[in-house]
């Protein structure tokens, strides 16, 4: 028996196996509205085998954005325009859909990656930022507006409005970011968070305003349903956000009802040293399991179904995360059950897909 395709409880939601496709920003929407183009992307990866599918980070409001082509969940319009993208999804697919929910701070209003990136100023199409201090991400960045205690409350109050959002449109769990530099982690780390009021300061206080964000998301979301918290575990900057924090943020978020912990690392800081390498990021999962007793969710270059399968069986970790690797091979569950003898919910149109002499290999959602 597998132990990658062992089914796993986060909260009240069953995964029917421990593969999740972690959020992979498409950079595909107009004025935050889904497109067809998500109607394609995750109707594909909904027929994978996958345990749970999160959507992209989601803006929760304008300035929020990573680039003005990202997916948003702050008004009506947003609403509806997912709400037809999940519709289509829904109908052939019964894989459980989460939304990762996001504010970009400092490094939002950025130009698409593939024409390069890099801050937008506000004439070629960009917005003014905004962050725990006013500190650019990058060298010749407008510089982002500090938070006062009122534009704090706008964006506590964002998150919670497209919790509820996300409550209406039925989405099975909610990850809020935290990770990856964007506003959160901001708030996190030392290096980007140098404010003097109770925000700032002491690890207690660079905790309180994510706390006070999965609180106000706990608050407006089912409670039969979840809510987990992508982390960064590190900034791989010396001084910088390290794995003692990610512990007691981790364990501060279990005892408000955090779902799960996804554990991921960097992209607040561009003197970050990352050493890659295959399961680079495993061990700081490991930590955070020996420390919370909820589920924790491992990412970064996991490639390979043995490897997948031996971060399971070890005890690294509860799940395993893909985003690349899905990408490239949108089948990848169903090429991993093959190799370890299990099997995968796939839609009846498909049974025919497995190699000859390949039997057991799918089930009916």
């Amino acid at each position: 028996m597998s132990h990658l395709f062992e089914p796993l409880s986060l909260g009240g939601l069953q995964l029917p196996n421990r593969i999740v496709i972690a959020p992979m920003c498409q950079y595909s929407a107009e004025d935050g509205d889904a497109s067809d183009w998500h109607l394609i992307h995750l109707g594909q990866l909904a027929f994978s085998g996958a345990g749970l599918l999160i959507l992209e980070a989601t803006a929760v409001s304008p300035e929020g954005r990573i680039s003005p082509s990202d997916i948003g969940l702050w008004s009506d319009d947003n609403e509806a325009a997912l709400a037809r993208v999940l519709s289509g999804v829904r109908r052939y697919s019964t894989m459980p859909l989460a939304v990762q929910l996001a504010h970009a701070g400092r490094k939002a209003s950025t130009q698409l990656p593939w024409l390069g990136g890099g801050q937008l100023a506000p004439e070629a199409g960009g917005w003014q930022t905004v962050a725990p201090s006013a500190l650019a991400h990058t060298d010749g960045d407008v510089p982002p507006l500090a938070l006062d205690h009122a534009g704090l409350a706008r964006i506590r109050e964002a998150f919670a409005a497209a919790a509820a959002r996300a409550a209406r449109l039925g989405l099975d769990g909610v990850e809020l970011h935290a990770a990856h530099g964007y506003l959160l982690h901001q708030f996190l780390s030392p290096l980007s968070n140098r404010r003097e009021d109770a925000y700032g300061g002491s690890l207690e206080n660079r905790l309180r305003f994510p706390l006070e964000v999965f609180e106000a998301i706990r608050a407006q979301f089912p409670a039969e349903r979840p809510v987990w918290v992508r982390v960064s575990a590190s900034d791989w900057v010396p001084g910088g956000w390290d794995i003692d924090g990610t512990i007691a943020f981790a364990q501060a978020l279990a005892a408000r009802g955090c779902a799960a912990i996804h554990v991921s690392s960097g992209g607040l800081s561009n003197a970050q040293q990352i050493p890659l390498q295959a399961g680079y990021q495993v061990a700081f999962a490991q930590a955070v399991k020996a420390a919370v007793e909820v589920p924790v969710i491992a990412v970064g270059l996991i490639t390979e179904p043995e490897h997948a399968e031996s971060i399971i069986a070890s005890g690294q970790a509860d799940a395993v995360a893909l985003a690349r690797a899905m990408l490239y091979e949108p089948h990848w569950p169903w090429h991993a059950a093959a190799r370890l003898g299990a099997s995968v919910q796939v839609p009846p149109q498909y049974w025919r897909a497995p190699p000859h002499g390949v039997k057991g290999l799918f089930t009916a959602g």
